[in-house]
């Protein structure tokens, strides 16, 4: 209780619950300083919308990772109590482990499991820069996949209550020594419970990864996950980050590209060519088609995430049967739009780089409220005026 009396920021009320939690463990500010010498530069492991993480090292020589939230936001306190919420009860082998947190004084920090590998977004950068192409083969790939889609089953269908993560992404993606993921940075999530279908939210996660009608219409549901991390199989597959592509004035945007490539029955073309062939094509084309699956315009004809899961370990073997309608940028770009005819084709044909919301949705999304995205990227970039 006397960490709690020290915290600057909120009433003891707000944290309260935190000594409730089971397997919590309250560190001191003194002792995190320590073992990470001081939060020093060389120790840490990345940044993110609410503050940076760092590696450390307890006396006994365990390693672990200190989130170290930013004092001053008080969206990050909002975003620190959601993520112990979330995740304090959460166990899975795909899910990041919590181990404890400080809330002394001004500092907020959670701690957690040390995974050797950093992120999956640091491992595609890496592929980027010829640094490591032979990390990542097929067999990885397909792991790395299947273990996420495990991982976010979990969260909506068999956590009570179940959870929505909102910011699947490939450095929200940690992978341990052996490429093993394990979904990460719980701060956004929301908690679902099972009467409810749906929230209306302000829009907040990672540009590029925004399902359409969360990102313009605030319409939160499961589905939202889905869309996501239909966009983070095609980054696997493809060896290319979703964020290359929106800032790109040469490439298309990931997802348009992966939709143009299966109109044109030319999906092999985005595979990785760093995986120079060595990988089962039947089995490649199923994973593209899940994450087409999961990227489609509607969210009711999105697959669940158990369905997924199925779908990816030849659980489920008519994948290929399911109609198959691209993302809403094709709606809004067209020279005619989707309620003229069944086919996309010359939607996705005429349509120049793909960035949705149209001008005017996005106009009016703005003024209502604006979203908050986590990555560097502007409002404009997604949806240029």
């Amino acid at each position: 209780m006397a960490l709690l009396r020290g915290c600057l920021c909120r009433s003891e009320e707000d944290f309260g619950g935190v000594l409730n939690l089971e397997n919590l463990r309250l560190f001191s500010y003194k002792e995190i300083r320590a073992a990470t010498n001081n939060f020093d530069q060389r120790n840490k492991l990345g940044r993110g919308g609410f503050g940076t993480v760092y590696k450390g090292v307890w006396g006994d020589g365990s390693t672990f990772a200190a989130k170290v939230l930013s004092s001053e936001s008080e969206q990050g306190v909002k975003e620190f109590l959601a993520e112990i919420e979330s995740i304090s009860q959460v166990k899975h082998a795909n899910l990041v482990r919590l181990l404890g947190c400080c809330i002394q004084r001004k500092n907020r920090i959670l701690i957690y499991e040390y995974l050797e590998n950093n992120s999956l977004d640091h491992a595609l950068q890496a592929l980027g820069s010829g640094k490591n192409g032979g990390g990542l083969t097929w067999s990885t790939r397909s792991d790395i996949c299947v273990g996420t889609a495990k991982g976010l089953s979990y969260l909506h269908e068999e956590h009570e209550p179940n959870i929505v993560h909102r910011d699947i992404k490939a450095s929200n993606v940690l992978l341990d020594r052996d490429y093993r993921p394990k979904i990460g940075d719980f701060g956004l999530a929301k908690l679902f419970p099972d009467n409810v279908t749906h929230i209306s939210t302000g829009v907040v996660g990672t540009c590029g990864y925004l399902a359409p009608e969360y990102f313009v219409h605030g319409q939160l549901t499961k589905k939202a996950d889905v869309y996501s991390f239909g966009v983070l199989v095609l980054e696997i597959i493809s060896g290319r980050r979703i964020s290359q592509t929106i800032r790109s004035d040469s490439d298309m945007f990931l997802v348009r590209e992966a939709w143009v490539l299966y109109q044109q029955g030319r999906l092999l073309d985005m595979v990785d060519s760093r995986m120079e062939g060595c990988y089962p094509e039947e089995e490649v084309l199923r994973y593209i088609r899940v994450g087409l699956a999961c990227t489609q315009a509607t969210p009711s004809s999105r697959p669940t995430m158990s369905q997924v899961v199925a779908m990816l370990s030849r659980l489920h073997e008519d994948e290929a049967a399911i109609p198959m309608r691209p993302p809403s940028f094709a709606e809004h770009y067209g020279d005619r739009t989707a309620t003229d005819g069944p086919s996309v084709g010359p939607l996705l044909q005429a349509s120049p780089k793909a960035r949705w919301p149209d001008a005017a949705a996005a106009a009016v999304a703005a003024a209502a409220e604006p979203p908050v995205c986590s990555a560097s990227f502007t409002y404009s970039e997604v949806a240029p005026r």
